[in-house]
């Protein structure tokens, strides 16, 4: 099934979205990607929906990527004697190490990674935010705050920090746990939440060594202090909005997002937006109008991916959400101001090497003849991922040497992905591009098409060949 747009759609699976009718039906109203959020549910429940996606993908003669989404560290507050207090504006409020439940005055917080980086001046956001403490002296078991932003707390609520970088690893022992089972099952891609610096990314790295693609959730203030470090460890970044918006104000996320997927389009990482994208279709069958030009900002802004996550995972209107991102996705690019940004103001200049001499000529290419298809022979993706950096205006058609890449491509721009067998000889290659081109419904005979390969052939990141050939 070939997609008519470039932009991909992550749809995430839950409760709504269990069976194989739906998740079947969720494919083909527009979905590339599927995720797989540890944050919630049990083994069983994701080996099921694994199952499920893979016995899709073989009815479909498709590959489907899957994305396992770790849940990261959750920092919690301890209990209160009542369940709940209420916490009044300016108030003194106490934070320490010993236990017990907690009142008006103070409460546990069972994390002495927390203490250990608190200073005054750093707040503390309860509550998804709307609690604000700003901390005004601490020692290495207790700190004491003012209350900025007061109202109703109640046990074991979510605590973020801000001005301070834990030292904590992004891997909980839930995490490692979780990522051993993924990995065994074959999950494509591994998020990592709550990235803080690049030894994050280097820690998942060793772990996962190689057998999956390794994605940084951006959701932390002190992540976009290291931006370019942590996306040049990474095979791709989410934008995840949700905690994003929690710790810093709301009017800043909307730049944040457009740099990090700038800073992914230069240093030639796929990007995915996420978070409340079309979130009031959990409830009604349309989105509002803002929700809307939301995505279509994403699309504009240069992303590869787009991401549903309750609205597909428990929402009423599954099917329905991923239908509407796709036609939001066609529309913007329709627009003919959208090639022309992609390939002029928001193209990244290419480096000094022979991939990106080749791809940025194949783009030229593209722009001076009536080419059909580009065609991408590639081992790692690293040849197709450099092709689709280019966002040239006509597809790119990725054979990919096994079915595991052409799986992690699947979420990258513009990137039709196709397993091939070995091939031996360039002729060979030529010969195969002409005929997938032609079956997966790119060309036809007698069209031109554009073959980027390297030499010697299967050899990862050696594109060093551009060919221009017709069918």
């Amino acid at each position: 099934m070939r997609r008519q747009r470039n932009a991909k759609i992550v749809a995430t699976l839950g409760p709504a979205s269990s069976t194989p009718e739906v998740i079947r039906s969720l494919y083909e109203a527009g979905a590339d990607v599927f995720r797989l959020n540890f944050s919630h549910g049990t083994h069983a429940d994701h080996k099921q929906r694994f199952d499920i996606i893979r016995a899709i993908e073989r009815d479909v003669a498709r590959p489907i990527g899957v994305l396992m989404d770790l849940q990261g560290p959750k920092l919690r507050l301890g209990t209160f004697a009542g369940g709940r207090v209420i916490l009044k504006n300016n108030a003194l409020f106490g934070l320490d190490l010993d236990g017990g439940p907690g009142d008006e005055q103070r409460v546990s917080l069972p994390h002495p990674e927390i203490f250990a980086a608190l200073a005054p001046g750093v707040q503390l956001l309860l509550d998804d935010g709307k609690v604000r403490l700003q901390v005004e002296s601490c020692k290495s078991d207790r700190a004491s705050a003012r209350v900025l932003v007061g109202g109703p707390l109640s046990d074991r609520k979510g605590v973020s920090v801000v001005g301070a970088v834990l030292p904590l690893s992004a891997l909980t022992e839930k995490d490692r746990a979780d990522l051993a089972y993924g990995l065994t099952l074959g999950a494509d891609w591994i998020a990592l939440s709550f990235v803080q610096r690049p030894e994050d990314v280097e820690e998942l790295r060793g772990i996962v060594g190689g057998r999956a693609g390794v994605m940084s959730k951006l959701e932390k203030p002190a992540a976009i202090e290291q931006l370019d470090g942590i996306v040049q460890l990474s095979d791709a970044v989410m934008v995840a909005r949700g905690d994003l918006g929690v710790e810093m104000p709301p009017e800043d996320v909307p730049p944040l997002q457009r740099q990090i997927v700038r800073t992914c389009r230069r240093l030639g990482r796929p990007s995915i937006v996420a978070t409340q994208m079309l979130e009031s279709m959990i409830q009604v069958p349309t989105p509002t109008r803002a929700e809307a030009s939301d995505v279509a900002s994403a699309i504009y802004h240069g992303a590869d991916a787009v991401m549903l996550s309750a609205e597909s995972a428990s929402g009423q209107f599954p099917i329905e959400a991923v239908s509407m991102m796709d036609r939001i996705i066609r529309a913007a690019e329709k627009d003919r101001g959208y090639y022309r940004w992609m390939s002029d103001a928001s193209r990244p200049e290419p480096s000094a090497t022979i991939p990106d001499a080749i791809c940025a000529s194949m783009r030229q290419v593209t722009t001076l003849l009536p080419i059909a298809a580009i065609v991408t022979y590639t081992s790692s993706g690293s040849s197709s991922l450099r092709a689709s950096r280019e966002r040239p205006a006509t597809s790119i058609l990725s054979m990919a040497a096994s079915m595991e890449t052409a799986r992690r491509l699947t979420l990258a721009w513009g990137i039709h992905s196709v397993p091939i067998p070995p091939l031996n000889t360039m002729d060979e290659m030529s010969t195969f591009a002409s005929a997938v081109a032609e079956r997966e419904g790119f060309a036809a005979k007698g069209d031109t098409i554009m073959v980027a390969a390297g030499t010697p052939i299967g050899v990862s990141g050696t594109t060093n060949m551009l060919k221009v050939m017709r069918v």
